[in-house]
């Protein structure tokens, strides 16, 4: 029993990933889709700017109020903070804030949630490896890396490219039906 435990838990991260990646997977489409529905008809910027208060408001309610309840829950809400380690969380939900609204820009200036969320997620674990060797260089230096890393770099690029590119594109309009006009009638005359 406890080594299926342990190999459930083991394998906890990759279910919270696949959480992520269905998050925000459906993170353009809805957002999109609350743009253009927050008040049909009315000014586009100041819709997108509506959305982002909403996106904003359900941050708070996911980021701040929920892990602060869990912190009092369990006494460790006031207490164990480094200033380093704020700043840090802090930088970082900036950088998240700031992508969300790049997202809702884009889609403003014309970017289908299809087109943009292909770059974003092909770029993003671009951006991602290189800051991350960046951060924390191998042992062996830039030459240590394997070509496999550089191939999944260029399939990355590669693959947000045919997506943008080639996406489905929407049904055809579906062309009215022509009726053809009624035949004249024949003069109808009295029966004697």
């Amino acid at each position: 029993m406890a080594t299926q435990s342990s190999a459930s838990s083991s394998q906890a991260w990759l279910y919270f990933s696949l959480l992520t990646v269905f998050c925000w997977g459906v993170y353009g489409i809805l957002l999109h889709t609350g743009q253009l529905s927050i008040n049909p008809g009315g000014d586009a910027t100041m819709n997108r700017y509506k959305a982002f208060l909403f996106v904003g408001i359900a941050y708070f309610l996911v980021a701040v109020l929920a892990p602060l309840a869990l912190l009092m829950a369990k006494g460790g809400a006031f207490s164990g903070y480094s200033s380093k380690g704020m700043w840090w969380s802090l930088i970082a939900g900036i950088a998240g804030a700031v992508g969300a609204f790049g997202v809702l820009l884009a889609f403003g200036t014309g970017g289908k949630p299809t087109v943009v969320m292909s770059i974003i997620f092909a770029g993003a674990p671009i951006v991602n490896a290189v800051i991350a060797i960046l951060q924390h260089p191998p042992a062996g230096g830039w030459g240590s890396i394997k070509w496999q890393f550089y191939l999944g770099i260029v399939l990355a690029a590669l693959g947000g490219t045919l997506v943008t590119f080639y996406k489905p594109g929407p049904p055809a309009p579906a062309k009215p039906a022509i009726t053809q006009p009624a035949a004249p009638s024949a003069p109808t005359t009295p029966n004697n």
